[in-house]
Formats: C-alpha cells, structure tokens, sequence
C-alpha cells in the first residue's frame, strides 16, 4: 500500500453531517472530484484521502483524522501546504490541527540546518537563554539602524534583527543596511539578522551580499515569502541559519503550534519567532506552550528549532517568561527596550544581565 501521512483537522458540524463532512475533506483535499468520475482502480486505492476517525471534542467540533498520500507532496513546500489545507483553507468550518510528519517526509525537507545548537555556538553561549532586540521603525536610513544597532550591541545582545517591516525601502535599501550594520557590529559577538524580502532571486541575492559582509544569520516570513521559496533558500544557503517570522500566520486558520512549531522547523526554520501571551496578541499560555514544545520536541531525526517568543515584552517580565519557556529559549525585546532612548545601551545591559542571571523555579 501506498505510504501515507495522518493530518487532523478541527471542524464544526452536528453529530447527523460529520461524516459526510468528513469524507468530504478527504476527498477536496486529495482528488477533488467526484469518486464516481475516477475510474483507476490505483488512484482510488493509494491517491484518494481515507478519513481514518473522527473524534467528539464537545461544542459542535470534531478532531477528523485523514490519511492523505505522500506521493502528491513531491518533497515540495508549497505542494505540501497545498495538500494540508489548499481548498478546505476556503471552508470556514475547518482548521488545520496537526500533522503526524512520518520519516520519510521528514527526510525530504531536511529541517534545521543548525538549530538551537547552532544558534547558541553562534551567541557562545552553552546553557543559559539567548537574547535579541529588534531595530525599528521603518523610516531611519540604514546609517541610523546601524547606530541602534550598536548601541544594542554594547548592551551584550545576542541577535539583533530587522524588524519585519524592513525590506528593500528607498529610505533604507537592503543593501546599505546590512553593509552599515555589519560594519557597526564588527568587533562585537551580537550576530545582526537582516530581514529578506522580494521574489526568490531578490532574496538569494541579498543572502549572497549579506554572507559576503561577515552576516551568518536571516530573517525571513515564510508565509509571505512561500514555503518553496523558503525551502530553496535552506537548501542553498546551509551554512546561514534562518529565523522564521510568523507575519501572515493569523489569515491561515491553522493552528499555531503546528504552522510555526511544526511547519516552519520542517522547512528548515533553526528560530521561530511567534507572539507570547500576556503581550499585545491574542495567544493564550497553552497555546504558547505547545508551539515551544513542538519546536523542540523530537522528531525523527530533525534538529530542533528555538522558540522565540516576543510581542509586547518587557524587561520585567523576563523572570516570568524564562520560568515558562526554559533556557533553550530566545527571549526578543524589541520597542520595550527602545523606550529607554539615551540609556538603550544601559537598559540592554540590564536585560543581557537579567537572562544570564537567572535561576530556573
């Protein structure tokens, strides 16, 4: 029998429908036509989703449980959001839960080329929780940035990324940001992570010209840049490691934890950067958990990924966050910090020496 792979959705229907609801998605989700129509006996047999359970979660939801072919994914990214939840994306009584990723499919996208080892390797750091801010806004010239960034810098930050709003602006061009940045962190250990944007020539263009100016780590949103686009980045570039952004993520209807813990570490995401709770989004600590655990769990032979949760964060509430998440965690305080104007050095030094500091409850 043809391999196959297990993907849940949640979806809402009366206890009469879910069935027939159900088959349904098995169906948009793989052929897309009627069954009737087909009259290959091995596209019935090994192509077609086969609903494997379904599940009463109470309130008029139910966890269905389909089998889809790992043959229609052709190790390609976007193929492989496509077949998750292409068409049943448009149906606004389904979201996308959960995918059990067998060996196979693992292999074939290969996941963090560095992950949270390498990561900390980059920051020397062993044990303790890695560290970065954010330069922002959009607007100051690349020689501006550069200054912020290191005044972040002799505050001990780890990372100092772009905010994702930074492209290739007039008012900023990638190149004379990353060239301006590079050159200001020359000398430090703050590892500065430009922000890629435009087609997928454009970005590995700017991974060239970043590379060529001492840069080992990029930012990029997978959802806005697509997953094939992110992929073939990955598989170009292993010796840069990538942050994933969750930009997008909130149209998606997929479920958190499996879009940026999951999802995004099997394209080969080594940070995933998502908003924790208790900030200015809406993630609650139960979903923040799982999406930290599913980045690091195991699976299969993948690396693991570093959760860095960030939206909203303030110095104190570093403590708090360190006791939730753990210490193979990046902590990102980005417009906090930047409230500290003439004392953001001082006010970094306090947040570096607050993570090194701390005792896990």
């Amino acid at each position: 029998m043809a391999a196959r792979f297990l993907v849940t959705y949640h979806v809402r229907a009366s206890a009469e429908t879910i069935a027939a609801r159900a088959q349904a998605i098995a169906v948009e989700q793989s052929v897309e036509m009627p069954l009737e129509a087909i009259d290959t006996a091995s596209i019935l047999r090994d192509i077609v989703g086969k609903v494997a359970d379904i599940t009463d979660l109470g309130t008029g939801v139910f966890a269905v449980r389909i089998a889809l072919a790992t043959a229609t994914i052709g190790g390609d990214g976007a193929q492989l959001l496509n077949m998750l939840f292409g068409n049943s994306s448009l149906q606004d009584d389904v979201v996308l839960a959960d995918v059990e990723v067998p060996a196979g499919l693992a292999r074939a996208f290969g996941g963090p080329r560095h992950g949270i080892a390498g990561l900390r390797r980059r920051a020397a750091a062993e044990a303790r929780a890695l560290t970065c801010s954010a330069l922002k806004p959009q607007g100051l010239p690349a020689e501006r940035l550069a200054a912020l960034a290191a005044r972040f810098a002799d505050g001990g930050v780890d990372f100092i990324k772009d905010d994702h709003g930074l492209a290739d602006q007039s008012y900023s061009p990638f190149a004379d940001r990353v060239r301006a940045c590079a050159a200001a962190l020359r000398g430090h250990r703050t590892r500065y992570v430009p922000s890629l944007s435009g087609s997928l020539d454009a970005m590995r263009a700017q991974v060239r010209l970043a590379r060529d100016e001492g840069v080992d780590t990029v930012l990029i949103a997978p959802l806005l840049a697509g997953f094939s686009t992110m992929q073939a980045l990955v598989a170009a570039f292993p010796d840069i490691a990538f942050m994933a952004h969750p930009s997008f993520g909130g149209a998606a209807r997929i479920a958190p934890d499996l879009l940026i813990g999951k999802l995004f570490r099997l394209l080969g995401a080594d940070a995933v950067i998502f908003p924790t709770h208790g900030g200015r989004f809406a993630y609650s600590p139960d979903t923040c958990r799982r999406l930290a655990e599913t980045a690091r769990a195991p699976l299969h032979d993948l690396r693991p990924a570093l959760p860095v949760p960030a939206g909203g964060m303030t110095l104190a509430r570093v403590p708090e966050i360190l006791d939730f998440y753990g210490p193979d965690t990046m902590l990102l305080i980005g417009g906090s910090l930047l409230l500290a104007r003439d004392r953001l050095t001082a006010e970094t030094a306090a947040f570096t020496a607050r993570v090194a500091a701390h005792r896990y409850r």
